[in-house]
């Protein structure tokens, strides 16, 4: 894995959500995403969600690695078939955090976050990075069957692309 790149595209992703809510104005942030239910600035919230969890993804992904892999599978199926529940809180929380945080907090936790995934990414090695457990193919665009923990770093830059396309700003 060229960690560079990734190094590279969380610096990208960082920079440009500081310059979408620097550069949106407050009627620009309450109109209607496309292609969504949220508004730009709850779908900017939930573009960095895709951050944010990336320690409880690297966790679980770290335990399951270690599992036999019927385990891993036998999850993942779990996890699909909860996607329904998922998709509500995923909504409510975008929602909710978009709703309520104050830009200059989202910019900080963003990059907060961010850097801690830069400090992280830096202490794995090859054998690590290769680690991974099946996922729930339903509960993201981005999710594939397996991913490893290479895979997961690529994640929030990939859905933070995924969704900058659908932000209807200026």
């Amino acid at each position: 894995m060229d960690t560079q790149a990734v190094h590279d595209d969380f610096e990208r992703a960082r920079a440009t959500f500081r310059a979408l809510l620097d550069g949106a104005g407050h009627e620009e942030l309450r109109r209607r995403s496309n292609g969504t239910l949220w508004n730009n600035r709850q779908l900017l919230f939930h573009m960095l969600l895709g951050f944010l969890i990336m320690r409880a993804l690297l966790a679980l992904a770290r335990i399951m690695a270690r599992l036999p892999r019927w385990a891993g599978r036998a999850w993942a199926r779990l996890l699909d078939a909860g996607a329904k529940p998922f998709d509500v809180v995923n909504f409510a929380g975008s929602w909710l955090g978009g709703s309520l945080m104050p830009r200059r907090y989202m910019v900080a936790l963003a990059d907060s976050t961010i850097a801690a995934l830069h400090r992280r990414l830096d202490r794995e090695d090859d054998s690590s990075l290769a680690r991974g457990m099946p996922y729930p193919t339903r509960w993201d665009p981005c999710f594939r069957e397996f991913m490893t923990l290479a895979d997961l770093y690529r994640f929030p830059v990939q859905h933070f692309d995924f969704h900058r396309d659908q932000l209807s700003l200026t």
